[in-house]
């Protein structure tokens, strides 16, 4: 969230902020809004300068036994005047905060410019694509011929983009998130966090989940919203926070089930697992100092890149371009992961350095050593990875001819010791 002080002093930086993401310039209209109330703010503090001289005024005047009827029908006056404009004050303070939380947070330098992921950049990739001597399948036809993965009884249940996985797969999937988060902790340093899946509006709004973007999210009649991610109970750990520079930075992962509504995703990916209601993931969380951030963003990434290492799953990783990041996002890194029944990547993670943007809404900050004051943390998050995207590719990668599925050595561990997955019954 932006200051309108950093606004006041840099509006054609502000502008150009927007410009990037594909939004027209505000600084003049904010800067309009915010003269008019530091104007009423003004004007109310000289109603009460008045106000003070003349209860002055009235004492002098009773001390001296002299009528002060007219004075106190000033200050009465006054009073009206002074309650009257710190209430347009306060009216202009809440619309300008309104529109600030709408404002996306400003590309880093250097994130490419562009509209949409046809301007992303790839960096790198890893892994070769597999050649099959026969036409791979995608994960839905794999698992639906395995007789462990069931669309049509969730949507008995619960509606369409819900599925249930049955036997093998149900442990695969579990498996998948226990590797994951074994790997994260005992070997990059992360903290398991589990937290709770129903937040508030305070700490959605502090990740920067709304005001704009509550239709993609599953609300409660208690008012509590269903996480559509880790990243917002983990991020808020430190909200109204100052934490000790010698803290940084925080690390932390979960595993949770995460809820969205897809509501801008109507016809994209109605068959399979690939966009879900529910799902599940392990999130990546770091809290740093702005002097390491980058760095931080740099390793993040590659934690979450070094899972697909471990599988054996052929990826590719981007660098999003300004038009294609997510609102708190001041420059993010996809990890695509190969479908070869689907022939291309699909991301399985992204990874994002959200700089001070959601550490000034929800007012978490730390204290330097040797200095008065504090300043705002960074926040990253990333998927490290998502679980059910991880199955889907998994199924796809490690499919043979007859149906079945081998299962990667780095999850052998996890599942018995099964080296194939084969139809149910069989």
């Amino acid at each position: 969230m932006f200051d309108i002080k950093w606004i006041r002093e840099n509006p054609e930086a502000f502008d150009g902020a927007l410009k990037r993401r594909g939004q027209p310039a505000q600084a003049a209209e904010l800067l309009a809004l915010d003269e008019k109330r530091r104007l009423a703010l003004t004007r109310a503090q000289e109603a009460q300068a008045r106000r003070n001289k003349l209860a002055r005024d009235i004492g002098a005047a009773k001390a001296k036994g002299e009528d002060a009827g007219a004075l106190l029908a000033e200050v009465a006056r006054d009073k009206d005047v002074e309650a009257e404009l710190q209430a347009e004050a306060d009216r202009m303070q809440a619309d300008l905060a309104a529109r600030l939380a709408l404002a996306p947070n400003a590309p880093a330098p250097d994130v490419p410019d562009g509209k949409d992921e046809t301007a992303n950049k790839e960096i790198r990739r890893w892994g070769e694509p597999k050649k099959f001597d026969f036409r791979p399948r995608e994960h839905f036809e794999i698992g639906e011929g395995l007789g462990l993965m069931d669309f049509e009884r969730a949507a008995k249940i619960s509606g369409a983009r819900f599925v249930v996985l049955k036997g093998a797969l149900a442990r695969l999937e579990r498996a998948l998130a226990s590797f994951m988060l074994d790997l994260h902790t005992t070997e990059f340093g992360y903290t398991e966090i589990n937290p709770p899946a129903l937040v508030s509006d305070t700490a959605l709004f502090g990740t920067g989940n709304l005001p704009k973007f509550g239709a993609d999210l599953f609300h409660t009649e208690t008012g509590l919203w269903l996480i559509p991610t880790a990243e917002v109970p983990l991020t808020n750990l430190v909200a109204n926070e100052i934490v000790d520079e010698d803290k940084l930075p925080m690390r932390m992962t979960a595993m949770t089930w995460c809820f969205r509504s897809e509501a801008g995703a109507a016809g994209k990916d109605t068959r399979g697992m690939i966009r879900q209601h529910q799902f599940t993931k392990v999130e990546l969380v770091s809290v740093a100092h702005p002097d390491a951030s980058e760095d931080e963003h740099q390793r993040m990434t590659n934690c979450a890149e070094e899972v697909l290492r471990r599988l054996g799953l052929p990826f590719r990783t981007v660098v999003l371009c300004s038009g294609d990041m997510g609102f708190s996002a001041r420059k993010t890194h996809d990890i695509e992961v190969w479908l070869p029944g689907q022939d291309r990547y699909r991301e399985i993670s992204s990874c994002s350095n959200c700089g001070d943007f959601q550490a000034r809404r929800m007012k978490a900050r730390f204290k330097a050593k040797g200095e008065k004051g504090t300043r705002f943390v960074h926040t990253l998050n990333g998927s490290g990875i998502a679980v059910g995207r991880a199955l889907v590719a998994i199924l796809e990668n490690y499919q043979q001819a007859d149906g079945s599925v081998r299962v990667p050595d780095a999850l052998k561990p996890y599942m018995g010791g099964l080296d194939v997955i084969r139809p149910a019954g069989a």
